[in-house]
């Protein structure tokens, strides 16, 4: 019988993955890998921000994420070139974050927690708080779905079909910074990206409708889960990365499967 922390961060791995596959497909099909790295990385700052305040550092990390993901879309809709602006962003408000920690007294020993997560240590509220962002973020995507898939495929098409594609971007960006900040306790800020997309990655060779793929990214993130949680329970390895490492295994063995398929 496994300890009751183990099931909780079995949980909370299965938990995220609901949210990531869906969210993860999109940011894969629009190309916003560096978007991801931007939002979780402002996490850190939200993180600091939070434990000077004494506030909750899930509340804190909200809403920093959606601070950058409201200033990521503002400057994509006023045209500006978002490899370089990301790159930019992404790398500020990771420094200003681990600045601002370094102000913060006693924040330092924890720093490691939320840079690359501490899942074997979410509590009750937290698996609470990891499924109720999972499930949000799940109803959104499910409830704009097509509109989503319409304005990803072609926006003149979306703008024909009466959508505003600003809208739908804007819809996803929301999603991700509440990814962002139930997921921080769990892979961490700097893994969080990887989570988003190596499942997706991996389940896009093996899919051939959008809603297959979004299915499988769930499965293949959850299995990743699962996986990383009994490597370092045998190794003795740290959690978040050895999920991590597991996700990009089944991505390997994804790419070689779809390239044994097409010969």
């Amino acid at each position: 019988m496994l300890d009751d922390f183990l099931i909780r961060a079995a949980l909370a791995g299965v938990g995220l993955s609901l949210a990531t596959g869906p969210l993860g497909s999109f940011v894969v099909w629009r190309r916003m890998a560096y978007f991801g790295d931007a939002t979780s990385h402002a996490a850190i700052l939200g993180v600091a921000l939070a434990l000077a305040a004494d506030l909750p550092v899930t509340f804190g990390t909200l809403v920093v994420a959606l601070a950058m993901a409201f200033t990521v879309a503002t400057l994509a809709a006023r045209g500006w070139a978002m490899d370089t602006t990301l790159g930019v962003l992404a790398h500020s408000a990771l420094a200003f974050g681990l600045v601002a920690v370094s102000f913060v007294p006693g924040a330092r020993t924890d720093l490691s927690a939320w840079l690359f997560g501490d899942i074997l240590a979410v509590t009750r509220g937290d698996l609470a708080l990891v499924w109720g962002g999972a499930a949000l973020v799940l109803g959104l995507l499910v409830w704009r779905w097509q509109a989503l898939l319409t304005a990803t495929v072609n926006e003149d098409l979306a703008h024909a079909s009466g959508l505003n594609p600003a809208r739908e971007r804007l819809v996803l960006t929301l999603a991700l910074a509440v990814v962002v900040a139930v997921a921080i306790k769990v892979v961490g800020a700097l893994l969080i990206a990887a989570m988003l997309i190596i499942p997706a990655a991996a389940a896009r060779g093996l899919a051939r409708t959008p809603e297959a793929m979004a299915a499988i990214a769930v499965v293949i993130g959850a299995g990743s889960a699962i996986a990383g949680l009994q490597l370092s329970l045998w190794q003795d390895t740290p959690a978040g990365p050895s999920i991590i490492a597991a996700a990009a295994l089944l991505f390997a063995l994804s790419a070689a499967f779809g390239r044994v398929g097409r010969r």
